[in-house]
């Protein structure tokens, strides 16, 4: 008697399919996805340093010095708020933390010039007592950007500032003091380094080195020696609003991937201002909108894989696009959020898709520079890429797509820099004979018994917090008592 053979479906069911199993491929370069998640899985690794006691002690020690200089700058001619509230943000300005032109900066490198990089926010004038939609004056600038006439202010901060300002008269006899960006940050500037030099004349136990302060554009950069660490502080005169900007309500009306997850209240709880002028806009009078408070909120949606994706692919591209400057960090940062956007949420938050994250990075940075177009993700009808020229963008396009077409080498080229960048760090610490640090307010007593309290609070909220922002309210009135928060928890 004879058997009938299979069907197909009956030989698949029972093992029969003979057809070989292929890894997973990118189909463009080739690169298998498996080998592209482990490099990205290592560049994470050795990208994410773990802070030890001592480290710990260091960071609050250069932070500590910080606010106090900040104090002790309120305090030459009151011009800052007495009671103020910085922005806190793990990372450099160079990082595109925040939203400012690199062009001017001198060029650091972890590893030979600092180890560790912040920016800080520290706004000259607060504007926090309205509720409703804050309105700008941006008839004279291009979008995303604006002018601030102290006339929002009262008599007495007009007063204190302005010598910080441009005058513009007006027909009716009437007189307009506009903030400019680019004095204030020469006045921060003049006042940050008459602090110092006075701090410097009677320097007192554990108190950091200044090794460096340089002002970069309207950037003021401090690298501080404490201990066996170098620390790097970009810090930026800001003004602060509470509050939503007018100029931005529609987005509000979208739907987004943070939905459900953080209340509107916690996005929009306010916004900056920054000193950062348009591509054809009056840099002494022009401010930019800045959203890094709602950045640090939003953060806190966006999925492990994606952000270890994002963190790799900005590495690649600061070392590849870094002339002529024309595409920064930020750039990458506002298509991620996009993309969280418009994918899904359960995709996105894949544990093993980072490599298919990267390379969707990869394609989307190559699809904003070959039609010249990014738009701000707060403001979509502001394009950040308006302003290149073809020349320049054809240059980058070309460049990413050698990226494109062999990914691994670049992240291999990512994760050596990244590991020669902490060799030299460990280097300096082994050279280094610290080995522990009293903060800037000792007496002078016994260096060897730190705070261990103190060390074991600031270690957990570094390993439990890795990579958030810390929103930092100070009293210069009263610099021994910090108050600080990671997101939403207070300290």
């Amino acid at each position: 008697m004879k058997m009938a053979a299979p069907t197909a479906s009956k030989a698949a069911s029972l093992g029969c399919n003979n057809k070989p199993s292929f890894p997973e491929l990118d189909f463009r370069s080739g690169a298998r996805v498996e080998e592209l998640n482990k490099l990205i899985q290592e560049f994470t690794k050795h990208d994410q340093r773990e802070y030890d006691d001592q480290r710990a002690l260091e960071i609050h020690t250069a932070k500590d010095f910080i606010f106090s200089m900040l104090g002790m700058v309120q305090k030459l001619d009151q011009k800052l708020p007495v009671a103020n509230e910085y922005l806190l943000l793990s990372g450099g300005v160079r990082e595109g933390v925040v939203d400012l032109d690199l062009d001017e900066l001198n060029v650091y490198a972890r590893g030979t010039d600092y180890d560790m990089d912040f920016t800080l926010l520290v706004p000259a004038l607060k504007l926090h007592d309205r509720n409703q939609p804050v309105t700008l004056d941006m008839r004279h600038s291009a979008l995303c950007h604006s002018w601030l006439s102290l006339r929002l202010f009262d008599e007495g901060t007009i007063s204190k500032w302005k010598d910080c300002c441009t005058i513009v008269d007006h027909i009716n006899g009437a007189t307009n003091y506009f903030f400019s960006p680019t004095k204030v940050a020469d006045w921060f500037y003049d006042s940050i380094s008459i602090v110092l030099s006075e701090i410097q004349k009677k320097p007192q136990r554990g108190m950091p080195k200044v090794e460096k302060v340089e002002k970069n554009g309207t950037i003021i950069s401090i690298i501080l020696g404490v201990g066996s660490s170098r620390m790097l502080y970009d810090i930026v005169p800001v003004v602060s609003f509470k509050g939503w900007p007018a100029v931005a309500q529609s987005w509000l009306m979208e739907n987004h991937f943070w939905d459900g997850k953080i209340t509107e209240e916690e996005v929009i709880s306010g916004f900056y201002l920054v000193p950062a002028c348009s591509y054809k806009g009056k840099k002494d009078n022009e401010w930019r909108l800045s959203f890094a408070r709602s950045e640090v909120q939003l953060k806190k949606c966006i999925s492990s894989s994606l952000m270890q994706a994002y963190q790799a692919c900005k590495a690649i591209i600061i070392k590849l696009l870094s002339r002529p400057k024309a595409i920064s960090p930020y750039h990458l940062r506002s298509m991620m959020l996009w993309a969280c956007d418009r994918l899904p949420a359960n995709y996105l938050a894949q544990e093993d898709y980072a490599a298919h994250f990267l390379l969707g990075l990869i394609d989307d940075l190559q699809h904003c520079l070959v039609n010249k177009m990014c738009p701000n993700y707060f403001i979509p009808q502001c394009n950040m890429l308006e302003h290149l020229s073809e020349e320049t963008v054809m240059l980058h396009a070309r460049k990413l797509s050698s990226v494109r077409s062999d990914p691994a080498e670049h992240l291999r080229t990512a994760i050596e820099h990244v590991k020669a960048a902490n060799r030299l760090t460990l280097e300096l610490q082994r050279r280094s004979s610290t080995t522990s640090i009293p903060s800037p307010q000792s007496d002078g007593g016994d260096p060897s018994q730190p705070d261990d309290r103190l060390a074991k609070k600031l270690q957990q909220l570094v390993t439990e917090n890795p990579g958030k922002s810390i929103s930092v309210f100070i009293n210069p009135d009263d610099v021994t008592r910090p108050h600080f928060r990671i997101d939403d928890k207070f300290f």
